[in-house]
């Protein structure tokens, strides 16, 4: 039996993770604002992880097999963990994403790197990194403001990062994708405990679960007959179903590796592949609209190369499914 201590875990894959610890055996704490109350045989700490001083009175004198931070979006955020439970866990586990790697909140002129992406692609204590933005939180991507020159061509693997579309510095993808960066190189720093990274692919699956709502995007736009919108030859890119991603955040727990590694499901479906399951679901046929250059699409249509390669992990012993599988069903899920 573990103790372990999840930073956040009150929605999607975060409680899916909480429940399959406890069920698995092990104390599990919650630590929180207190959005939502934890499920049954669960306990709970209520904090703001910004006050570093609250942070440390609502740890009192407790420490940590582990902990698994769910919620680390800013370097300063990583800052105030890095210090606060230095002497309080053997392994420290940070949910990121695959966003990390995406050229076009990368600099440019970075060097290119080999599509599928391996983690050693990316270093976030070195060189390139975007420049300095204000330590804020972005939503996620697929937001923001957009810049663009012609769309990328191409379907598949790529040779490199193409970076048609750049999001403009002060946007929320932007921010997003550097604060994930910035987090991870404040931990990668003579870490003061055995620290890994997960860079999560996009999660789907779970129905109304799935709180981005991009999946159901393209459940209501074929069903109704609307069009969807996609670049000219969109590339593919990662995914993974949100309870492999519960079951692979466990596994990293209990395991002694440690630095980045990639989390998704075998197999990188570009837009038109998504829409024609959602379609085979539905009994409808996809309409499309190509967008213009820099013009906005529908979310996972990408002009540009970025999908994970997850063989780190599977050398490792993960046991990845492929999206080909699972994804009909969430699409059923969701429909």
């Amino acid at each position: 039996m573990k103790h372990i201590l999840v930073v956040g875990g009150s929605r999607y894959f975060g409680k899916s993770l909480v429940t399959r610890l406890r069920d698995a055996g092990d104390e599990v704490t919650v630590l929180n604002r207190g959005s939502s109350a934890p499920p049954p045989g669960v306990g709970r700490l209520l904090a703001d992880r910004d006050d570093e001083a609250g942070l440390r009175a609502a740890l009192g004198g407790r420490d940590f097999d582990v902990v698994i931070d769910q919620v680390c979006y800013t370097p300063l955020q990583a800052a105030v963990a890095r210090r606060v439970f230095a002497a309080r866990t053997g392994r420290y586990v940070m949910t990121s994403t695959m966003e990390v790697y995406d050229p076009a909140t990368l600099p440019a002129g970075s060097a290119p790197h080999a599509v599928p992406v391996a983690e050693a692609a990316l270093d976030p204590g070195r060189p390139p990194l975007a420049p300095p933005f204000p330590d804020r939180q972005g939503p996620g991507p697929g937001t923001g403001t957009r810049t663009g020159t012609a769309s990328a061509t191409g379907t598949g693997t790529s040779t490199g990062f193409s970076a048609a579309t750049r999001y403009a510095p002060d946007s929320d993808a932007h921010a997003y994708a550097e604060g994930k960066r910035r987090a991870e190189a404040v931990f990668l720093r003579e870490p003061p405990f055995p620290f890994v990274s997960v860079r999560t692919a996009h999660v789907l699956g779970g129905g109304p679960a799935e709180f981005t709502g991009r999946l159901a995007h393209y459940v209501q736009r074929i069903r109704t007959g609307r069009p969807v919108d996609v670049h000219q030859a969109p590339y593919g890119t990662s995914f993974i179903h949100h309870l492999e991603m519960a079951e692979f955040l466990d596994w990293t727990a209990r395991h002694t590796f440690t630095g980045p590694v990639n989390a998704a499901s075998h197999g990188a479906p570009d837009v038109l592949a998504l829409c024609s399951t959602v379609a085979g679901q539905l009994g409808r046929e996809p309409r499309y609209r190509v967008v213009g250059a820099g013009e906005a699409a529908s979310p996972f249509s990408f002009d540009r190369a970025y999908a994970m390669d997850n063989g780190r992990a599977e050398g490792l012993g993960f046991p990845f499914g492929r999206v080909a599988d699972w994804l009909p069903g969430a699409v059923a899920e969701t429909a």
